[in-house]
């Protein structure tokens, strides 16, 4: 009898602590897509050329699939390729979204556990040939070997990089393709005007907690500039930031291009994030 009341008891508690726990998870994510409004109501979201404002997730990490579609909206394609230098699994990336939309491409990315995964999830897609998958780890020695090697084309539509740490040597040494358009990750750490980058070490391992990686958006900026890029925008998480071709820029993007103009701190409360995602559970898959 006492057995069976204890029970009862637990259970009723147990389902008290998960509806708490739904509640606040809910009331947390109305706070942050309250919070996002608010932020694209200011003078400085409200410019018609900014491109934050247009960001969703789909496979994205954050809401880096929308600023894709619009840079692409503004600007067109051409054979509709990308190079991802960088894609874990591939269940969260800046790139999925597009091979659901029929392009093609390659994924590099030295975890060879999660690029078993991404075998596993994307076979069908691979069997067509619309994606192929490298396991290796990508350093500034190797980098343009291995797109001179692999990369469907010259001038790719999209290149993006996100290796946690030497993403910035990695791009400075790309001279054998010249993609349109160019996300590389960013430390939002390091506000504009400092230009900063970690030193090179080929053989880095990013950890949790570590925030003296990477670089910041100063440092890419005037590599990007270098480069023939202007950087038009940032993903409001503060995490990626975005860059395109000088020649394809004239009047449709949010000037002065420079880190102080589009800068986004890292917004880590963003536990919950606020940008609706329709696909990206990991038994879905684009076909």
């Amino acid at each position: 009898m006492l057995y069976r009341k204890l029970k009862r008891r637990i259970n009723e508690l147990t389902s008290n602590v998960r509806l708490n726990r739904i509640a606040t998870e809910s009331l947390y994510g109305l706070a942050c897509a309250d919070y996002w409004e608010r932020t694209m109501r200011s003078a400085r979201n409200a410019e018609p050329k900014r491109l934050l404002k247009y960001g969703y997730r789909v496979f994205s990490q954050n809401d880096e699939d929308g600023i894709i579609a619009e840079i692409f909206s503004r600007i067109g394609t051409t054979d509709r390729t990308f190079v991802e230098i960088g894609v874990d699994n591939g269940s969260e990336c800046n790139t999925l979204n597009l091979l659901a939309q029929g392009w093609r491409g390659i994924w590099f990315e030295q975890n060879a556990a999660a690029i078993a995964q991404a075998r596993r999830r994307l076979s069908r897609i691979l069997a067509g040939n619309r994606l192929s998958i490298e396991q290796i780890t990508v350093t500034r020695e190797n980098v343009d070997r291995l797109l001179r090697n692999t990369a469907l084309s010259l001038h790719p539509d999209l290149l993006s990089i996100d290796i946690d740490g030497n993403d910035y040597w990695v791009w400075r040494a790309i001279t054998s393709i010249r993609p349109r358009v160019v996300i590389i990750e960013y430390n939002a750490v390091w506000r504009p005007p400092a230009s900063i980058t970690m030193r090179y070490n080929a053989d880095h391992v990013w950890s949790e907690g570590d925030v003296n990686s990477g670089a910041s958006l100063s440092a890419l900026e005037k590599l990007g500039r270098e480069k023939g890029y202007n950087l038009v925008g940032c993903c409001f998480a503060g995490v990626n930031a975005f860059f395109v071709a000088r020649e394809l820029c004239a009047e449709l993007f949010a000037a002065p291009f420079s880190s102080e103009n589009h800068y986004e701190p890292h917004r880590a409360f963003l536990l919950y994030n606020p940008f609706s995602r329709v696909i990206g559970a990991d038994d879905q898959e684009p076909v």
